[in-house]
């Protein structure tokens, strides 16, 4: 009874975000993953033509920037990082745009900072702008905006409140979304880390965060947890508090997001709380 309960509480989802890593868009020697792209266009559009509202929260603006320019390695500097990252949203964008048009489906691109969404006059404005793009229709593509915004890439050892997990955890929140979807490059949440412990265990359901499975995570700030799996359990925590079921699962194959509207045990599911 319990599992038709979880499977009919996705399957109904209307308004769901899909959140994925720059990992999910890019090659291991940098270059854009073209092909699974146009999958997870292909997936998204699909969606759409259930009459499910869908909104993109997409990383991979300095990783697409870097690819264009050809650079071997990141800039160093936080000036040059945010060069980057300007020609890699507007390449980003320029992709999904191409690819959302061949399925027949237009694009809307936000940019989001921290100060607006903490700022009451700001979020609402983002609020509005979220619902008239949906009544329209169109697809928000959500990123944080790299090229003014330096709590995610003016570090690489600290960013638990900067990093796409948690903007898209913040997205659903705003938009009201029935499911948060993170795509990621792991399987989902483990008992302990699956690349250190040829023993862990993936958990399949998830009803409560607790400190034991934040210590699994990392512990905020470490330099092994953070950008992985703690800014996911802070995701978690605001989607799951906010009302909104979340699940982490392997973006590799786009397609895994059927088996979850469908209500399959794929990844991990962090239900909501009532």
């Amino acid at each position: 009874m319990k599992n038709k309960c979880f499977k009919k509480m996705l399957s109904d989802s209307k308004r769901v975000v899909i959140k994925v890593g720059t990992s999910t868009l890019t090659y291991s020697n940098g270059g854009v993953n073209i092909s699974r792209i146009e999958k997870l266009v292909r997936v998204i559009s699909d969606l759409k033509n259930q009459g499910r509202e869908v909104v993109l929260v997409s990383s991979g603006a300095i990783g697409v920037g870097m690819s264009k320019l050809k650079l071997a390695e990141k800039p160093k500097s936080l000036r040059k990082k945010q060069a980057v990252a300007a020609v890699g949203q507007c390449g980003l964008m320029h992709i999904y745009d191409n690819f959302f048009l061949e399925y027949g489906h237009v694009v809307g691109q936000i940019l989001l900072t921290r100060d607006i969404v903490e700022n009451e006059t700001g979020k609402n404005n983002v609020i509005n702008t979220f619902e008239a793009l949906l009544e329209m229709d169109i697809i928000p593509v959500v990123n944080e905006n790299d090229s003014v915004a330096v709590d995610e890439i003016e570090s690489d050892i600290h960013r638990v409140f900067g990093d796409n997990d948690t903007l898209s955890a913040i997205v659903a929140k705003l938009v009201k979304a029935d499911l948060l979807i993170i795509l990621s490059d792991i399987d989902g949440f483990y008992d302990c880390d699956p690349r250190i412990n040829g023993d862990s265990k993936l958990i399949p359901i998830i009803n409560e965060i607790t400190p034991d499975m934040e210590m699994c995570a990392g512990g905020v700030g470490t330099a092994r947890g953070t950008g992985g799996m703690v800014t996911k359990l802070m995701a978690a925590k605001i989607a799951t508090f906010a009302g909104i079921n979340m699940v982490i699962a392997n973006g590799n194959n786009p397609n895994i997001v059927y088996d979850i509207i469908e209500g399959k045990f794929i990844g991990s599911l962090f239900v909501r709380r009532k």
